[in-house]
């Protein structure tokens, strides 16, 4: 059984979507979907908003991670955000997972990221074990805070 890591190509966007579809259900959050696959094809491949990258045993897709670089303004540098990480269940504990995490630390490197970042749901004390194995620590200072579409628009509607 050959694995490998591949950077995601137009032909792999509905992969990714059932990968993305497969996530929210995983952490409870389908309800929140509203990605298509016409939607994620012109994020990924012609807009370029993110990057993804799939794990294959043998030939079959098993697990995928979705990341775009954002920036420190204290470092002066892009860092690469890991937006998500997938397993497919039935794969899982078989080194995936850390194969696609040091995947992507290489790609940060390459692109002299400064650091690497993500968000875990508190829920998730699997994920959150994996990632403290890896050396990942939380960061307990900070708070995430968000602006949903509805609250987006009203406060864009109070500019002039």
């Amino acid at each position: 059984m050959s694995f490998q890591i591949r950077k995601a190509k137009p032909v792999d966007n509905e992969i990714v979507f059932r990968f993305i579809c497969d996530l929210a259900e995983y952490e409870k959050l389908s309800h929140d979907v509203t990605a298509t696959p016409d939607i994620l094809y012109d994020s990924l491949f012609v807009k370029k908003s993110a990057e993804v990258i799939i794990a294959y045993e043998s030939d079959e897709p098993v697990g995928f991670a979705l990341y775009f670089f954002n920036f420190s303004t204290f470092k002066g540098k892009a860092c690469l955000y890991l937006e998500d990480i997938y397993i497919m269940p039935s794969k899982r504990g078989r080194g995936y997972g850390k194969r696609l995490f040091e995947r992507l630390a290489s790609i940060a490197l390459e692109r002299e990221c400064e650091r690497f970042d993500w968000a875990v749901l508190n829920w998730n004390t699997p994920s959150i074990a994996f990632y403290e194995k890896l050396g990942a620590k939380p960061m307990n200072d900070w708070t995430v805070y968000r602006l949903d579409k509805k609250e987006l628009a009203a406060l864009a509607s109070q500019s002039d």
